[in-house]
């Protein structure tokens, strides 16, 4: 069923340019849709190494498992999704299956089955029968190509309304590094490492570990300070790729080298970009908030004010109603368990002061704050 496209959707998508070391493709299998593609695959470069942060929740799905066991080893060769079935809560069956899919891949490409990631998104505790995957493995081979980045961000949509993707370029020990992410997700959008995806390729040079302490930065400050519906999916799963096709890095051990900097910043306006444009999906959604916390006791306490903010049904009402009824941002604040002094709680609400030191701001007039309501 085709959805009507988000009114927050941007504008257009950028044109994602070819990655060395990745080629893509995207198969019609059937698993659930008709006419549009729903199998990615994404074949890297022998050397690539992986990094991944997966859902917490302890319902996970049995991809998210296997990647949690395959991202020990750090070497990836391929990456296969399917979109219209999660096969999460589908017991041994979903054992089964990403096994099978493994070890068929794990023979085309002439690798260990432990370089195939897994992630699937879609209905929830319905079995996945691998021969859906499996069968189309030689074609998405034969098909696959460096240019496909639209397919791909495609293929991976379940109730999203637009394809999700992002790029950037950046200078890593003097070698032209580019960066691509797509992502999908709609709902069940509180990711904690939904139903969230996102797939991030790089040609840089970077050590497994060293990649992963990166992807976690940016994970913590982008991906995991989205909400929609305050429901964390049994499939989220955020995995990057490093094909190393643009040349060795010397020395390259630890996450503080300061050659890094400039890869560290790109790649975390990827993950902020791809979480935005999930936000920005969500089932629904109508308005974006973006919420800033100041002089909590530490960052996890910011975060959890936020959170308990923007998954308020009472907070989301007022929003959605064009409501500055700012009193429920108080409630929302008190209930969050965190250290919080009344009296000096300060609100802000597109820029006008509505409440200082623990009371209205004498100054505040509604009609001020209604044209930002309305945005």
């Amino acid at each position: 069923m085709a959805h009507p496209v988000s009114p927050l959707a941007p504008a257009e998508s950028p044109r994602l340019p070819a990655i060395a070391g990745v080629t893509l493709a995207a198969a019609n299998t059937g698993i659930r849709y008709k006419g549009r593609p729903d199998v990615l695959l994404a074949l890297l470069n022998k050397g690539t190494t992986a990094a991944g942060c997966l859902t917490t929740s302890k319902s996970s799905s049995a991809p998210v498992d296997w990647c949690r066991t395959a991202l020990k080893a750090g070497e990836a060769r391929a990456l296969l999704v399917n979109a219209g079935n999660a096969n999460a809560f589908t017991g041994k069956a979903g054992v089964a299956t990403v096994k099978a899919v493994a070890a068929a891949a794990g023979k085309a490409f002439k690798c260990k089955p432990a370089a195939i990631y897994q992630a699937s998104t879609g209905v929830i505790g319905e079995p996945l029968d691998p021969s859906f995957i499996v069968n189309a493995i030689p074609s998405l081979t034969a098909a696959a190509k460096a240019d496909a980045w639209d397919d791909a961000a495609r293929a991976i949509m379940t109730t999203d309304t637009f394809p999700k993707t992002s790029t950037r370029r950046v200078k890593l020990d003097g070698k032209s590094i580019t960066i691509n992410g797509i992502a999908k997700g709609s709902g069940m959008i509180a990711p904690d490492m939904a139903t969230m995806l996102s797939f991030i390729f790089t040609d840089a040079a970077i050590p497994a570990k060293v990649l992963q302490s990166l992807l976690s930065a940016s994970v913590a400050k982008t991906f995991n300070c989205v909400t929609v519906d305050g429901d964390t999916s049994t499939s989220d799963t955020v995995l990057l790729f490093a094909t190393g096709a643009a040349g060795a890095v010397k020395g390259l051990k630890s996450v503080t080298d300061p050659r890094l900097k400039a890869f560290a910043k790109a790649l975390h306006e990827v993950c902020h970009d791809l979480a935005l444009q999930v936000a920005k999906d969500g089932e629904g959604a109508e308005k974006l908030i973006d919420i800033t916390i100041s002089g909590a006791e530490n960052d996890k306490a910011a975060h959890r004010i936020a959170m308990s903010i923007a998954n308020s049904p009472l907070v989301k009402t007022a929003i959605a109603g064009e409501d500055a009824n700012w009193g429920r941002i108080v409630m929302a604040i008190g209930k969050a368990g965190e250290k919080a002094i009344r009296d000096k709680i300060r609100i802000k609400i597109g820029g006008v002061q509505v409440a200082v030191k623990g009371m209205r701001d004498s100054a505040y007039k509604e009609a001020e704050i209604m044209p930002h309501m309305k945005g």
